[in-house]
């Protein structure tokens, strides 16, 4: 055992050890308050303050103060009772995953025996110990919204842009299902797991800093806490139906008005007790399969061979069948179970199942003819949890969380890489037409990524100012990548292109082909297994005072790569020898452990009975995505320039700095304002630098070079009138740094372009963002609509070349696409059969207006769907069943045309 794993393993025993008195859960929340005579304002010693329908309850002390922890995310009434005082009922009360609630409430006397007063809670009670830019959304509050997964409502919050938390990039963003990390750490650009809206209880989006908890992540965070079983057997099960009606079916060919199930969404859910107060279940299932709007012409089949190089003579076979065939469709299985056992009155345990099925196919127009050639995607994940919370006194609790996860990826078009439907490569052409008149896409990528986790948290509420966390994560990684390019077996030989004409068939047949896959020691095959080790630490304390909480708090992180690294860099995988230089020959050392430590703080100031100014500065560091570090895992260097990007083991973390400054204001009962200011700093940002060979060859190595920033305003209202509820949003933002992606300065070394002396805009700098939602809510119908304004983001505006020297020194993200907006439309209608059955029949539409969105831009125009051609770039194209326009007009430059679904449920 190496020093590094002593130190390692020696702070693992200390962190457990002082974990056993104060440690700290992300599934939870509490109340706190004060009770008081009304008349006296004495504070009322000995008042029994209970949740109802919880077994949690509390009693003041001697100065009127209690508190109540380890309470799960909803709403709840309050009972506060005391001899000779009327009993009060505060209801309404929003108890969120990690927030404080403070509930104050004064007694009034009487001799009226079962006097009751009910009041209900003000907002100041929940916004009171928000330090930063928070948002909770309850599961009340989900179910309301236009939405069909949880990836929508993160969008529609304040300081989010097209996935990005506040001008990052979209790896700086850590996803969470009940406290436990699901990123995809691979490429850290999405979850690994998808829950569905009907069974989060709770949202948590933290766009701001977060306190020491929370780690792996520089932008924001996203946590998700599911719903458990109640005593009462409650579900729902649907069938959902939809189609395009649009105008524009000129662009978005093939779709037709009486294709009623081109989207088909089926729902079932259902919870209840196995036995009743100790033993509940939960369980959802949800299969989608979505034709969608994109769809490809089978004018070629991949074994049809085509040519138009020739300016005279023209070949071409297509044998299609000329139906349109969709080419972004998906088919989605999503399940996930639950079962909660409170096997006393202070402890419950739990255990979970998610999994997910997807395949899919995105849309690439170069294969519009030849849809078959293109490969599809899948996702299967599987992730099991177990989870305990114990409340060992009436003021500590722990939490133990355990998971495991199963994720796999896969890029194709045969699973098997020696199927005997691939053809030979010299069907796939698209000189002269454009499009691919043939052929197939070789790649063929696999991976899976099964993580290990242990984590373990406790909370000791000291006294009524004082809540102390600490708690820790490990981490095992087990990534296994097999990344090929399928190879013909004949390629090089005097065999590969020899052909023949078949007669009967009318074809051209290449005889020469068979699949075969090189090992890991060549270029076209990326293959290895790693076992990387993370492990995180945080101490934090909740300081709560009647006009102030203060979050003060620190956080360690670690990593082991567990690998080794090339100590040559111009010869890293000694393809060049040296025998009279050894110096110039690559040894391979074990990468060296990495680990930072990031200090959080941040207060918030009650002005008022109805104001809340709040403050929060942070250091949050995170690693880069684990392709980083083992991209290229044989240090093949390819034979030409910028060809080949190389991980880097001994890569450092990622930096960001942030300051945030915001004033809430309750404008009357039921209606706020919050305004927050933010500015990050990001060091360190995820590079790839330029290394040369001893041979002169080119290639890159990722490391930590880039920089960025980013600054803005957050606007918040929210209002709540009787059965109309509001919510709307604006984000004044700006995001700047010298590269939008990893290989950015490196791709544009290897285009002989000048490098970036300035900070530019990055492709996600969209200035203004507004988003609005109104709602209506009856008893048996209800609607929302929603409203999203984006004033564009950036994109590189290029000159019609005269020269190719005009493009040394231009710079990307030079100019802005166009605005776009969209209105969303959800409505229910209930038909009770029975007091507890009801008939519900739903609708649901997307881009209400049909407005063409421009999503992606020409870059000579800064228009969807257009261009500059000139008549010598008209002259060029060759083809016999398409003009040169069709290059130009892609229908996935816009946003999807309007959608409309209809469906019918049971509820019970």
């Amino acid at each position: 055992m190496n020093i590094h794993k002593k130190n390692l393993w020696l702070l693992v025993v200390i962190v457990s050890i002082f974990s056993f008195v104060n440690l700290f859960a992300q599934t939870t929340g509490k109340i706190v308050g004060n009770i008081s005579d009304e008349t006296t304002n004495e504070p009322l010693v000995g008042a029994n303050i209970s949740i109802e329908g919880t077994t949690k309850g509390a009693a003041t002390d001697l100065n009127g103060d209690y508190y109540i922890i380890n309470i799960p995310p909803g709403s709840y009434t309050l009972r506060v009772q005391m001899m000779g005082y009327a009993t009060k009922h505060i209801t309404n009360i929003v108890v969120s995953v990690n927030r404080t609630t403070n509930v104050i409430a004064k007694l009034k006397e009487t001799t009226i025996e079962g006097e009751v007063v009910v009041v209900t809670a003000n907002r100041i009670s929940v916004k009171k110990d928000q330090t930063s830019s928070v948002r909770n959304v309850s599961s009340e509050q989900i179910e309301a919204l236009p939405i069909e997964n949880m990836a929508d409502v993160v969008e529609m919050q304040a300081g989010v842009v097209q996935g990005h938390f506040r001008g990052g990039r979209l790896s700086e963003v850590s996803y969470l299902i009940d406290g436990m990390q699901v990123n995809d750490t691979y490429e850290n650009e999405g979850r690994a797991v998808d829950i569905e809206p009907e069974v989060v209880q709770d949202l948590e989006i933290i766009t701001g800093t977060f306190n020491a908890e929370y780690g792996r992540a520089m932008s924001g965070i996203v946590n998700a806490v599911t719903k458990e079983g109640g005593n009462h057997f409650t579900g729902s099960a649907s069938a959902n139906v939809g189609n395009y009606f649009t105008n524009n079916k000129a662009i978005f060919v093939g779709l037709k008005d009486n294709e009623f199930n081109r989207n088909q969404d089926y729902k079932f859910q259902i919870s209840g007790p196995f036995l009743k107060d100790r033993i509940s279940f939960i369980t959802n299932l949800r299969y989608q399969d979505n034709k969608n709007y994109l769809n490809g012409l089978r004018r070629f089949n991949v074994s049809d061979l085509s040519d138009f190089s020739d300016d005279t003579f023209w070949y071409s076979e297509h044998t299609g069948d000329n139906k349109f065939v969709p080419m972004n469709s998906s088919n989605n299985i999503s399940l996930f179970s639950k079962i909660t056992s409170r096997f006393s009155d202070n402890a419950k345990l739990s255990f979970s199942y998610k999994y997910n099925d997807d395949h899919w196919r995105q849309y690439s127009h170069i294969w519009k003819y030849n849809p078959d050639g293109m490969m599809d995607y899948y996702r299967k994940t599987a992730m099991y949890s177990l989870y305990l919370n114990h409340l060992v006194f009436r003021n500590v609790f722990y939490e133990i969380n355990l998971s495991y996860m199963d994720n796999y990826k896969g890029e194709y078009v045969f699973e098997d890489r020696y199927d005997d439907g691939y053809v030979h490569d010299e069907y796939s052409r698209s000189a002269g037409s454009g499009f691919y008149t043939g052929g197939q896409q070789k790649n063929n990528n696999q991976r899976t990524l099964k993580d290990l986790n242990a984590k373990f948290d406790l909370t000791w509420q000291m006294n009524k100012h004082h809540n102390l966390k600490t708690g820790f994560l490990y981490t095992l990684h087990d990534l296994n990548v097999n990344s090929v390019d399928i190879r013909n077996k004949y390629i090089g030989s005097a065999l590969e292109l020899v052909a023949y004409y078949d007669t009967l068939a009318h074809k051209v047949v290449y005889p020469y082909y068979e699949p075969v896959v090189y090992p890991d020691s060549s270029i076209y095959s990326e293959i290895y297994r790693v076992k990387p080790v993370e492990f995180s630490a945080y101490i934090q304390d909740k300081m709560e005072f009647d006009e102030m909480v203060i979050n003060l708090g620190v956080r360690f992180d670690y990593l082991d790569p567990q690998t080794n690294y090339p100590s040559q860099l111009r010869n890293p995988a000694n393809q060049l020898s040296f025998p009279d230089n050894p110096e110039k020959m690559s040894a391979y050392p074990k990468a060296d452990p990495k680990y930072q430590i990031s200090p959080r703080f941040g207060f918030s100031y009650q002005l008022g009975e109805t104001a809340l100014l709040h403050f929060s500065y942070g250091h949050f560091f995170q690693m880069p995505p684990l392709f980083a570090l083992y991209q290229n895992h044989s240090f093949l260097i390819e034979p030409t320039n910028y060809a080949t990007t190389n991980g880097n083991a001994q890569i450092k973390a990622q930096k960001t700095v942030q300051y945030e400054i915001g004033l809430w204001q309750e404008l009357m009962t039921g209606m706020s304002i919050d305004v927050a200011l933010f500015y990050r700093d990001i060091y360190d940002l995820l590079s790839a630098k330029i290394i040369s060979t001893f041979n002169q060859i080119r290639y890159g190595q990722f490391s930590n070079k880039d920089y960025g920033n980013a600054k803005g305003l957050e606007i918040k209202y929210t209002l709540q009138y009787g059965k109309i509820s509001s919510m709307m949003n604006y984000t004044l933002q700006y995001t700047r740094g010298n590269a939008d992606n990893p290989t950015h300065t490196f791709t544009r070394a290897g285009d002989s372009m000048d490098p970036i002396s300035a900070l530019i805009p990055m492709s996600w700098d969209q200035r203004h963002t507004f988003n609005l939602s109104v709602s209506y809510n009856a008893k048996y119908y209800g609607a929302t609509l929603t409203g999203y304004y984006n004033s564009g983001t950036p994109f590189t505006w290029v000159p019609l070349e005269e020269n190719r020297l005009s493009l040394i020194n231009l710079y990307p993200n030079n100019s802005w696409k166009p605005e776009n907006y969209s209105v969303g439309l959800s409505a229910f209608y209930d038909v009770p059969l029975s007091s507890n059955i009801k008939l519900r029949f739903n609708l649901l539409a997307y881009n209400l207006l049909d407005h063409l969105n421009e999503m992606k831009v020409d870059s000579k125009t800064g228009r969807a769907y257009t261009s500059i051609i000139r008549e010598s770039t008209m002259l060029s194209h060759r083809s016999d069943f398409n003009e040169y326009i069709d290059r130009i007009q892609n229908p996935s430059m816009y946003s999807a045309p309007r959608l409309v679904k209809l469906g019918m449920g049971i509820v019970f």
